[in-house]
């Protein structure tokens, strides 16, 4: 029984400084800045909105360096409205994106299995037809060189199939009748969350991004 006991004592000592350890180390990180002397402006403009926990990248559907709808077909989407101009787009854990529609569907199957890199990833794109500036949702001015970097860091996340095409994944979990999900590359776990997702992509277009970061405020309050 001592032994047992001593087993337990351990696990809840490892976990609790573990604990500590993963939100003092994102607290440190978030505050950071990388890219913090970029200043540059351009006529794109993206924002990065958050729902309180996760965030999304905002794009325009088209200009002259990419077409978003020829990726993400509007026809995929259940109204196929061709008339938004807007494209939001987060990434995160496949089977926390379709098994929980509300945070009273999550099963310890599903929340072990995300946190842990255990489960395939997936894109949520949403058209938009208006977006307008928050505390949760920055305006952020891109040069066509930083955008084309952001295409480009978009574009290796997006799973394709051999003809070059994304891989729609036909589901009823959507939210809306603006969205549709896609298979995706890399893996979500404690330090590659959605938010991680969003922030790589600032820091590889040379816009200004935490050092890391696994929760959407660090990113939000690198634009004040």
């Amino acid at each position: 029984m001592r032994q047992i006991l001593r087993l337990v004592f351990k696990f809840i000592f490892v976990f609790v400084v573990f604990v500590l350890f993963y939100f003092t180390t994102a607290f440190l990180c978030a505050r950071i800045t990388v890219n913090e002397d970029v200043s540059s402006k351009g006529k794109i403009t993206v924002y990065v909105k958050s729902n309180g926990v996760h965030t999304d990248l905002v794009v325009p559907v088209r200009n002259s360096i990419i077409n978003w709808a020829q990726v993400f077909p509007y026809k995929n989407t259940k109204d196929k409205d061709s008339t938004s101009t807007l494209l939001a787009l987060g990434w995160g854990d496949k089977g926390f994106y379709l098994n929980t529609p509300t945070w009273g569907d999550l099963t310890f199957k599903t929340a072990f299995k995300a946190m842990f890199g255990l489960s395939t990833s997936a894109l949520h794109t949403t058209y938009l037809d208006s977006i307008h500036e928050s505390e949760t949702c920055k305006k952020i001015s891109m040069s066509e060189n930083e955008y084309k970097l952001m295409v480009r860091y978009i574009q290796r996340t997006v799973l394709k199939n051999k003809q070059g095409i994304s891989i729609y994944i036909p589901t009823n979990a959507v939210y809306g009748t603006k969205d549709a999900f896609y298979e995706a590359t890399g893996s979500y776990h404690l330090y590659s969350t959605c938010n991680s997702w969003t922030n790589r992509a600032l820091k590889y277009s040379n816009k200004k991004a935490c050092f890391w970061t696994p929760f959407d405020t660090g990113i939000l309050n690198q634009y004040p």
